[in-house]
């Protein structure tokens, strides 16, 4: 099937996915913590799972299992995840509750997101895409960066503290609840020949700090892709059918792997936070070109066809 955007490919669903909405418009401090719309979550899973080929799947389900373990174990629990398009959580909860394993659909419930505002505010169909999903909405920090005239930054900074300020109390609540907090350390989808956009945010180290254990997870293949030719509108991107493996690093003890990025850091970098999120990319990346050959051979088993998507 050739690819097609997303508001014509699904657009029977718009009228489904408008009547069963519930969540806000506009974000503030009082509503930051949205829970899962069950309903809605049924129509994702319907989409995802028409444009999944054979050979979709998770790699390293034993890291999978041994962060749920951690988790039910008490442990602060991250996961860190590449980002390329909106379908990448989707993806995640949709391959977690189809493993054939039981602990797979038990971690699916128990993720929650840290979500940038763009995806309530920017258009209904984006928000009720979103809301599938159990997330914690912030106000991202590049955000106030574009605003140039000093009383509209005065005024969005403040209404920025008072979101996230309410986030990091929703966050809290999320982890004494056993569940597992999912943040993309880009902060956005990642754009072909844009490569500060695969770049980490400085905000990622903090929270290291947070969280006793992380999991990076990588992936190739992706149903769901920024259409050039309109980068900045969600409902433009590409639909196509693929494979996606996503990949799972070890489980990793967040205060030491922050502790040893720390002392491989050039002694003089006064900053050394950037270069332990730089580190947290690396891995992302090397786990993401260890399947990337994996995801070729795949693809080609499927189709019939080369695929030359690489990201």
């Amino acid at each position: 099937m050739e690819p097609t955007p997303l508001r014509t490919r699904y657009a029977h669903y718009f009228s489904d996915l408008q009547r069963l909405a519930k969540a806000a418009d506009k974000i503030d401090n009082t509503n930051v913590y949205q829970q899962a719309n069950k309903e809605t979550r049924k129509i994702m899973d319907a989409m995802i799972g028409e444009n999944l080929l054979e050979g979709s799947g998770l790699q390293g389900l034993e890291h999978f299992e041994a962060f749920y373990k951690a988790l039910r174990e008490g442990k602060r629990a991250l996961l860190l995840v590449e980002h390329f398009s909106n379908m990448d959580l989707p993806a995640l909860c949709y391959l977690l509750d189809h493993c054939g394993k039981d602990f797979g659909p038990e971690l699916s419930k128990r993720i929650v997101a840290i979500a940038g505002m763009k995806l309530n505010e920017a258009n209904p169909m984006v928000k009720a895409w979103a809301e599938g999903f159990t997330r914690i909405v912030i106000y991202p920090s590049r955000s106030l960066a574009s605003i140039t005239d000093p009383a509209e930054l005065e005024k969005e900074s403040a209404k920025s503290r008072a979101i996230n300020m309410a986030s990091m109390r929703a966050l809290d609540r999320c982890k004494k609840e056993g569940n597992a907090v999912l943040v993309f350390p880009s902060g956005t989808r990642y754009r072909p020949g844009v490569p500060e956009t695969r770049e980490g945010l400085r905000e990622i180290d903090s929270y290291l700090r947070l969280f006793d254990v992380m999991l990076l997870v990588s992936t190739n293949g992706n149903c769901l892709r920024i259409n050039p030719e309109a980068p900045e509108d969600m409902l433009a991107d590409l639909v196509y059918e693929d494979v996606v493996i996503m990949s799972a690093s070890p489980v990793l003890n967040c205060k030491e792997f922050r502790a040893q990025a720390m002392a491989e850091a050039p002694e003089d970098m006064e900053d050394k936070k950037p270069f332990v999120v730089a580190k947290i990319m690396q891995k992302l990346k090397e786990g993401h070109d260890t399947f990337h050959p994996r995801y070729l051979e795949l693809y080609k088993k499927a189709t019939g066809k080369e695929s030359d998507y690489y990201i």
